[in-house]
């Protein structure tokens, strides 16, 4: 090198570590707008079904505004319910700093008794330890069913009851135990031929249970999964494949367990049977993750129905 030629200095490289919980806010914003939409039109339907008594003839919708009005008290209902447990996963990821999305909720409104396919929440990066896995899977539901439970006290409540008529057509939502506690303290003995015409508020809390229920099945990336996983290590791929049986055999009695066959198929073979790992996987969770799970497992049995959706063809 010539002695007076001074060396060229080394380009220097900056590395920025990718932002994280960043989201295209217009898009979590529309779909919102959307299922609000799509959820209110649908639960003003179902509050002229309950203004009808069973009798079909009776329903009317009457001035457009109070009809679309008063299908809030559904919409508001199953918003707040699925809202609450996507942002319990939401603010999970945010206190373990481990990158997530907004919820996008998913409008659906043509033949839907719902109005709504759910909400979702886009992790976006694996999550490192056990512990933090386990707490971002159970926040979610427990969000949830906080909202769930006041909410089906109240629409209970809020519901009366009616005459079935003998050849009434239409369709029986299976009851789960938290619903048939509150109407038992509510109601008490309903005779035979009655039965509890449920207010849209009462039916919303029913949906957000029966959402709750799909989520905590123990299989693959549902939170389910997630805590088996948290709990059993490898040995949760067992009780995936199980789970997936369970589902096939629950589907003689409803088609919605048909649906969550089919999806935790579609994940088995999308992600493989194994849920991802984490970094300590063998290490076991302390005692009060230990009594959340037990907690969580009476979550499940108070909002599960073995056939939540059935068909009445009349007397």
């Amino acid at each position: 090198m010539d002695p007076l030629q001074e060396p060229i200095p080394a380009p220097e490289f900056s590395w920025q570590p990718r932002p994280k919980f960043q989201s295209r806010i217009w898009l979590h914003v529309l779909l919102f707008a959307l299922t609000v939409a799509s959820t209110t039109f649908v639960g003003a339907l179902h509050y002229a079904a309950f203004q009808a008594d069973y009798l079909p003839g009776r329903a009317e919708t009457g001035p457009l505004v109070p009809f679309f009005i008063r299908g809030l008290w559904y919409s508001a209902t199953i918003i707040g319910i699925l809202g609450c447990h996507e942002l319990g996963h939401y603010f999970a990821c945010r206190y373990y700093d481990v990158d997530a999305s907004l919820p996008f909720f998913i409008p659906f409104p043509f033949l839907s008794i719902s109005g709504t396919l759910g909400a979702v929440i886009r992790i976006r990066e694996p999550i490192p330890r056990k512990h933090m896995l386990f707490d971002i899977g159970i926040a979610g539901p427990i969000a949830g069913f906080l909202v769930a439970v006041p909410a089906m006290f109240i629409g209970v409540a809020l519901s009366h009851v009616a005459v079935v008529p003998p050849d009434f057509v239409g369709q029986n939502l299976g009851e789960p135990l938290l619903f048939k506690i509150a109407a038992h303290l509510i109601w008490g003995a309903v005779p035979d031929g009655y039965s509890i015409n449920m207010h849209p508020m009462a039916f919303a809390a029913w949906f957000g249970l029966l959402a709750t229920v799909w989520n905590l099945f123990p299989a693959g990336q549902l939170d389910g999964g997630h805590l088996s996983y948290a709990l059993l290590g490898r040995r949760s791929t067992w009780v995936t494949l199980a789970t997936l049986v369970a589902a096939a055999a629950l589907s003689y009695y409803s088609i919605v367990w048909m649906g969550l066959t089919i999806m935790m198929t579609i994940m088995l073979f999308t992600f493989g049977p194994r849920h991802p790992p984490v970094i300590d996987e063998d290490a076991p969770l302390d005692r009060v993750r230990i009594w959340l799970a037990v907690f969580a497992l009476a979550i499940f049995v108070l909002s599960f129905s073995a056939s939540p959706i059935s068909d009445i063809t009349g007397r």
